[in-house]
C-alpha cells in the first residue's frame, strides 16, 4: 500500500497518524509513505527521527485577520498545487487525514487528482479543517459515538482513536520505577507533555495535603514547568516528574488517573478501564477538551472538575471516591467497556483497504 498520510501542530492529531502508520506497517510490512505536516510544528521533529519521509509545508490557520487570512489562502492555493505534483510522482493509493490545519490543501489536492481520501477526528467537536473537508473525503473516521451525527452519516463510521490499540500493546510500567510503593494506591497525575502553569499552580495545596492519606501520587509536570515547580516541598506521598516515555504503559499500573482532557489521553484511558478525573484545558481551539470531558461524563465513564471549579477539597473528595466506592468503580469500569473501540487502527485500515478496492 502506497500511503500518504497528513496530520499536524498537536500530539493529538500527530500519534493517532503514526498509530495507522504502525498498523499498516505490521499488516503489509512493504508499505509505503509520505507523511506531509508542517513546516514549524512538532511533527517536523517526531515524525522524520521515525524514519518516515517528510515533507513539510509551510500552513496556518484562518483567523480574524485580513492580511493573515489572505496569506492563509495564498498558501493553500500554492501547497495544494506542490501536493499535486508530489501525488503525481508518488501514485498514492489512498490519502489519510487525522487532523490540523496542514491537513486542509493535501486532502484538496488528493481529491483533485481523483485519490481516495479517509480523514480522521480525534475530538467529540469536529475541529475546522475536518468541517470543511467533510464534503471531499470518502470517508470519515470518528473517535466518539457522540460526533456521527456531525457528519454524513452515509460515509462516516465510529472507528474510536488509534491510540487506543497502541496504549494495549504496551508492556506495563511499574510504578516501582519511579519510587513509588506497592503498599499504597497510586494516583497518576498527568499534565501534558508541556504541562500546565495554571494547574500546577492550583495542585500546590492538594500536594501538600496528602501525608495522612492511603495512596501516593506521581505528579507528571511537563517540561516546561518541571524547573520551577519541583523546587517546592510537597508531602511524603508525591513524587514529581518532568516526563515519562511510554505513559500509556505505567497508566496500566495506576489506581486512578487525573489528567487534561485530549482526545489521545481520553481514548487511552477508555481503552485501559481507568478510573479518572478529568480537568479540561479551558485554552484550546473550540474548547474541545471540555466537549471530550463532557462526553466521557455523560456516559458515567469518568469525573470532570472544571479548571475553574478545581479545589483541595474537591479533588480529594473525588479521589477518595474512586479510591473507595466499589459501586461506582464498577459501574465505571462497566460504563468505559460501552465506550471502547479497542480496534481502532485495525478498523481504519480495513477501511482504506475497502476505499482502495473500490
Amino acid at each position: 500500500m502506497k500511503v500518504i498520510v497528513t496530520a499536524g501542530g498537536t500530539g493529538g492529531h500527530i500519534y493517532p497518524a503514526l498509530a495507522i502508520i504502525d498498523k499498516i506497517k505490521e499488516l503489509e510490512p512493504k508499505s509505503e509513505f509520505i507523511y506531509i505536516g508542517t513546516t514549524n510544528r512538532m511533527e517536523k521533529d517526531i515524525v522524520p527521527a521515525l524514519g518516515i519521509r517528510y515533507v513539510g509545508i509551510e500552513m496556518y490557520g484562518l483567523s480574524k485577520n485580513v492580511l493573515k487570512d489572505l496569506k492563509v489562502l495564498a498558501l493553500i492555493i500554492q501547497n495544494t498545487n506542490k501536493i499535486k505534483k508530489i501525488i503525481d510522482e508518488f501514485e498514492p493509493d489512498v490519502v489519510v487525514g487525522a487532523g490540523g490545519y496542514v491537513t486542509y490543501p493535501v486532502i484538496k489536492a488528493a481529491k483533485a487528482k481523483g485519490i481516495k481520501t479517509f480523514i480522521h477526528e480525534q475530538n467529540s467537536i469536529p475541529g475546522k479543517s475536518n468541517k470543511m473537508l467533510a464534503k471531499l473525503a470518502d470517508k470519515i473516521g470518528v473517535s466518539f459515538q457522540d460526533s456521527l451525527h456531525y457528519f454524513d452519516e452515509n460515509k462516516t463510521i465510529f472507528t474510536g482513536n488509534p491510540c487506543s490499540e497502541r496504549a494495549l500493546a504496551i508492556p506495563k510500567t511499574s510504578r516501582t520505577k519511579y519510587g513509588l510503593s506497592l503498599k499504597k494506591k497510586f494516583v497518576l497525575m498527568v499534565q501534558g507533555s508541556l504541562g500546565s502553569t495554571s494547574v500546577n499552580d492550583k495542585m500546590l495545596e492538594f500536594l501538600n495535603s496528602i501525608d495522612d492519606e492511603n495512596y501516593e501520587v506521581l505528579y507528571i509536570t511537563g517540561k516546561k514547568s518541571f524547573g520551577d515547580f519541583s523546587k517546592n516541598k510537597f508531602s511524603k506521598n508525591v513524587f514529581v516528574v518532568p516526563y515519562v516515555e511510554n505513559l500509556a504503559g505505567l497508566m496500566k499500573d495506576a489506581d486512578v488517573i487525573i489528567s487534561r482532557a485530549g482526545a489521545s489521553s481520553i481514548s487511552e484511558i477508555i481503552a485501559l478501564k481507568k478510573l479518572a478525573i478529568l480537568i479540561p484545558s479551558p485554552y484550546v481551539a473550540n474548547n474541545h477538551q471540555f466537549f471530550n470531558a463532557l462526553s466521557v461524563a455523560n456516559n458515567k465513564a469518568g469525573v470532570m472538575i472544571e479548571e475553574s471549579a478545581l479545589t483541595t477539597n474537591i479533588l480529594k473528595h473525588q479521589i477518595k471516591e474512586l479510591l473507595e466506592n466499589l459501586e461506582k468503580q464498577v459501574n465505571m469500569r462497566l460504563n468505559l467497556t460501552k465506550m471502547q473501540k479497542n480496534d481502532s487502527s485495525t478498523t481504519i485500515y480495513e477501511t482504506l483497504k475497502e476505499l482502495i478496492n473500490k
